[in-house]
């Protein structure tokens, strides 16, 4: 295991390490050769490192009986931990959904489901973060004199202001999902995704409630609160405690959900609606 935990040391070390340089080389900085020279070859031991211990782990996988794909996995979930992981793949995702964005497409919302957006009040927060930030930017080049850090500012507040829109996309092309058989998906962006079955709902209703706290937050009583701009719209029982995966790989169970939609009304009218309407299969014949 000691090689297991140098890999992840390694991966907390290096990474960050590795991110500054190349944010300097994008910034056009002049680093000079033997440094950058030392922070390759830091850089290729410690790739080295990983290759061995990733080797090691997939051959017990192997050993084990797994698949070659299922033996990756698991090797790099072994060695990366998994805030990490989730962090990275959420990134993705959201410069995705950018890309989704600028289509007017939404992320698997079926023909026959409703969708239920839930961006009201955070849009103008949003908007007010990427004009803040653009703000910062022009600052910063006029009260900066050193141009390589100039520089390097000017790739990072980029990147912020393309992040920020890429969160607020993923937000808005992944809404709420109320499908025709009454069950009912749950997202924010691509930091919180909860699928609840028509057969786990017992009621839906309209509820103003204002949580304070985190994006995500389980109370004591087992009340999960999904709250967008500090307010939930629609409360949700569920029939027995459902399990959900909190954005960096946590988990819990929750009895109710709360959450924000944009119009609540049409959101409990279709749960209600696709729950009570009457079943169309037939039975067998006399």
């Amino acid at each position: 295991m000691s090689g297991v935990r140098g890999a992840r040391l390694v991966v907390a070390a290096v990474l960050p390490a590795e991110l500054a340089l190349m944010v300097c080389l994008v910034a056009g900085v002049r680093i000079p050769g033997a440094v950058l020279a030392g922070a390759e070859g830091i850089v290729l031991l410690a790739l080295v490192l990983e290759a061995v211990v990733l080797a090691r782990l997939w051959r017990a996988g192997r050993r084990a009986g797994a698949g070659r794909r299922e033996a990756v996995r698991g090797a790099l979930r072994t060695v990366v931990p998994m805030g990490v992981r989730r962090l990275f793949a959420h990134e993705l995702r959201a410069l995705h959904s950018l890309g989704l964005w600028v289509l007017r497409r939404r992320h698997a919302v079926p023909e026959s489901a409703l969708a239920v957006p839930y961006t009201g009040p955070q849009t103008a927060m949003m908007y007010g973060l990427v004009f803040v930030s653009v703000v910062e930017t022009v600052m910063l080049a006029l009260l900066i004199p050193w141009p390589a850090v100039h520089r390097i500012m000017l790739v990072v507040d980029v990147y912020g202001v393309l992040l920020i829109l890429a969160m607020h996309a993923a937000c808005v092309t992944r809404p709420h999902v109320v499908d025709a058989d009454g069950s009912l998906r749950i997202r924010y962006g691509v930091l919180f995704d909860l699928r609840i079955p028509a057969a786990s709902i017992a009621s839906a209703r309209v509820e103003r409630r204002y949580p304070e706290g985190r994006l995500v937050q389980l109370g004591p009583d087992g009340v999960l609160d999904l709250a967008v701009g500090s307010q939930t719209t629609v409360t949700v029982e569920l029939t027995a405690p459902l399990g959900f995966v909190r954005p960096l790989g946590g988990r819990g169970q929750a009895g109710t959900v709360r959450f924000h939609a944009d119009d609540p009304r049409a959101a409990v009218a279709a749960l209600t609606r696709a729950r009570t309407a009457p079943s169309t299969s037939q039975g067998p014949p006399a």
